[in-house]
């Protein structure tokens, strides 16, 4: 499937059920990164606007750039009220942005998708001098508890093409030649979600490599992480763990 197409028919999933970030990933971004109200921000692959919300309510000008009409449309329904948001329907490779146009780019969960090459010279085209990418990515674990582990094996037995593009690419020496020599950054931060059996299969849901209902692994899927839910649950809740790893610097 187009990738700019994945996420058609799970977007409720994704507004209700993806995780947002962590206060600390917000501070890092406008301490150690340099963000500020001020600053002109292209969210690039902005999906339904999770991160989008975050930098708004930081003051800053944010252009949720979204080539997927329902999850921009979405982000337009969530937060047109905030004044310093606007929507369009670009992509990371043809932004439609001008030139020199944006003190920095983020990118929340979503480069994994693109063509670098094309979009490291869009980047290059609309940042201002001296202006920097930040590539952002809830990772979830998939060992250290038998929650965790039994998770990823199910993706691996139930999931349509999660092997194809469950595994982003998204390591240090990967992603260092998209950025100039010497600049990629790197931090990383904690975050943890405690969970309830909806909100779990919510959040199973809203990846664009498993399978919806009426889809022959849904119903197996579904009684599987009934039983390992049950299985590891305390107090009618799981711990949904991942790292947010943020990749930084001029491009």
């Amino acid at each position: 499937m187009n990738s700019k197409e994945r996420f058609s028919d799970r977007v409720d999933q994704y507004v209700k059920y993806r995780p947002s970030y962590s206060d600390e990933v917000i501070q890092y971004m406008y301490g150690t990164i340099g963000f500020t109200p001020e600053s002109s921000i292209a969210d690039v692959g902005a999906g339904t606007g999770i991160f989008t919300r975050l930098l708004l309510e930081k003051g800053s000008n944010v252009t949720a750039v979204e080539p997927n009409p329902d999850m921009r449309l979405a982000a337009v329904e969530q937060l047109s009220g905030y004044p310093k948001f606007q929507a369009a329907p670009g992509s990371a490779e043809e932004t439609g942005l001008a030139d020199d146009s944006v003190d920095f780019i983020v990118c929340a969960q979503s480069f994994h998708w693109f063509d670098r090459t094309a979009a490291k010279a869009e980047f290059n085209r609309i940042l201002k001098p001296g202006g920097k990418a930040v590539l952002i990515w809830n990772s979830r674990l998939t060992n250290g508890t038998p929650f965790l582990e039994g998770y990823d094996r199910l993706l691996r037995t139930y999931g349509i093409d999660y092997e194809k593009v469950g595994h982003k690419n998204i390591s240090q020496d990967a992603l260092t030649p998209f950025f100039k020599d010497g600049e990629l950054h790197k931090a990383t931060f904690p975050l943890l979600s405690l969970l309830n059996f909806e909100q779990l299969s919510g959040r199973m849901s809203s990846s664009s490599y498993m399978p919806l209902p009426g889809h022959p692994n849904h119903e197996p899927l579904m009684a599987e992480l009934r039983k390992l839910f049950d299985a590891t649950e305390k107090n009618g809740l799981i711990s949904f763990d991942y790292e947010t790893e943020i990749y930084w610097g001029e491009v």
